[in-house]
């Protein structure tokens, strides 16, 4: 993964103004001084039972990784472990333990106003999650969950809430549609009614969020905000994940930010945003399991986008490309020879003026395939109108934010300068721990994890990590 600085270097040219780490990287939180970004870090789960059992271990934890950065690193959360109630039983048990200590550790430090403190649950603890008005917490976990919930009441924190629409699909065997996991518009006759309540539901995220809400106040909890730790969609996958795909993965996450950023609430809560983090900035491609689990990114490990989101129209939010200049390129380590088969196809039955790659002429040199490849690639994709599937070659092409000009030889892209994508406003970042998670989407933010990073949409007027 990139280094540390490099990292941040990122960050700022996205304009991304919160993050996450998924750990307290010391390499990263370094990096992050002096920056004014706004940084969510995390207690890894492998640390939690010692935490939760000693509230010396806790103050030393706050000390060293909190104490020792603020106020140079403006660290705003602490998310204590992810999934912990779900995947780590025996930790589980002192988890309440663990968030008042830390908790503690801030008072002492008087750091409790300016630094909250959460952990992220699964969205798989809700049961009976439809009809929302309907659902409620495993009460196999009220034990915990009760005191947990009293604890983030108390410290005016919030309940992080990692929902994953592509599992719910996948797993539904086809009683979810597509259409309503990808938040696109359904009509009025195919959106899912509570028959309780007799709101009406066009996605799955609104309804598990809603799901929350009822599930807590069942408990008779009814003013902590849920914040969303991560969600998003895998671009590729196994064969038997046929939904796992680029322009599944860039509906999903454009129409999420655009329905978050627009203040839309849920049919619950209407008007009153979901501050949410997208999981996530990298792809992790040593990642065990399954092909999606290693392509939940918005970036390659190089930075490079693999897919421009497409927010036309949502004003200033959150873009993985915040120049607007993207370039279609050879990838690197490419077949020459499936490369020449491009460069055949584009300047032929893909109508690109090839003349500039003539011997003589401004783009003749380097006269080798690769860089002929990327001008014959970029022509065509920008022929193309810039669409994503226009830049693939037999998958021997790539987009990139790098111009690839080079002295009089000057690409399609950088004809384009004139556009501008909208700012991001926010991330959040992880650690080098092999789990993924997120933390929060309050106006907008990112999670980066063992430099992995989500992306958040940062919502003003909502309470965020």
């Amino acid at each position: 993964m990139p280094h540390p600085t490099q990292v941040v270097a990122l960050l700022k040219a996205q304009q991304i103004r919160h993050v996450r780490l998924y750990d307290a990287d010391e390499a990263m939180l370094i990096a992050l001084a002096k920056t004014g970004i706004q940084v969510a870090v995390s207690v890894p789960n492998e640390e939690i039972l010692a935490i939760g059992q000693s509230n010396t271990t806790a103050a030393k934890w706050v000390s060293r990784n909190i104490v020792a950065h603020y106020p140079a690193t403006n660290i705003t959360t602490i998310c204590v472990g992810s999934d912990v109630l779900t995947t780590l039983p025996n930790a589980a048990k002192v988890l309440v333990s663990a968030l008042k200590f830390i908790h503690s550790a801030l008072v002492a430090s008087n750091l409790d106003r300016q630094i909250k403190v959460s952990t992220p649950f699964s969205s798989s603890m809700i049961l009976d999650s439809f009809p929302p008005s309907q659902a409620f917490f495993n009460r196999s976990l009220n034990t915990i969950l009760v005191p947990m919930l009293d604890f983030l009441q108390s410290t005016g924190s919030h309940l992080m809430l990692n929902i994953y629409p592509y599992y719910d699909y996948m797993q539904s065997n086809g009683v979810i549609p597509l259409e309503y996991a990808l938040f696109k518009p359904l009509p009025p006759n195919k959106e899912a009614i509570d028959s309780n309540t007799l709101l009406h539901y066009s996605n799955v995220f609104d309804a598990v969020v809603d799901a929350a809400y009822f599930a807590m106040s069942f408990l008779n909890y009814t003013n902590i905000p849920v914040v969303v730790t991560e969600t998003g969609w895998p671009s590729k996958g196994d064969s038997n994940e046929p939904d796992a795909t680029v322009e599944n993965a860039n509906t999903y996450n454009s129409n999420l930010i655009k329905h978050v950023l627009n203040v839309t609430g849920t049919p619950k809560h209407p008007g009153i945003g979901v501050s949410t983090y997208i999981y996530e900035l990298y792809n992790e491609d040593t990642k065990a399991g399954p092909l999606s689990e290693k392509n939940w990114g918005l970036f390659d490990a190089n930075g490079v986008p693999v897919y421009v989101l497409q927010l036309t129209g949502s004003g200033g939010v959150l873009a993985n490309d915040t120049t607007n200049q993207t370039y279609c390129i050879a990838k690197d380590g490419a077949d020459p020879k499936m490369l020449q088969a491009g460069i055949d196809w584009a300047c032929g039955p893909g109508k690109v003026d090839c003349s500039p790659l003539l011997q003589g002429e401004p783009c003749y040199e380097p006269d080798n395939v690769v860089a002929h490849a990327n001008y014959a690639f970029d022509t065509y994709y920008h022929q193309m109108g810039k669409s994503p599937q226009s830049c693939d070659f037999n998958d021997m092409a790539t987009i990139s934010t790098t111009d690839p000009s080079h002295g009089s030889c000057v690409f399609p892209g950088r004809l384009d300068k004139n556009s501008t994508f909208p700012n991001v406003t926010l991330s959040s970042m992880n650690s080098t721990n092999s789990d993924s998670s997120a933390c929060n989407i309050h106006r907008g933010e990112l999670g980066i994890r063992s430099l992995l990073m989500v992306m958040v949409l940062l919502m003003w007027g909502v309470a965020l990590l």
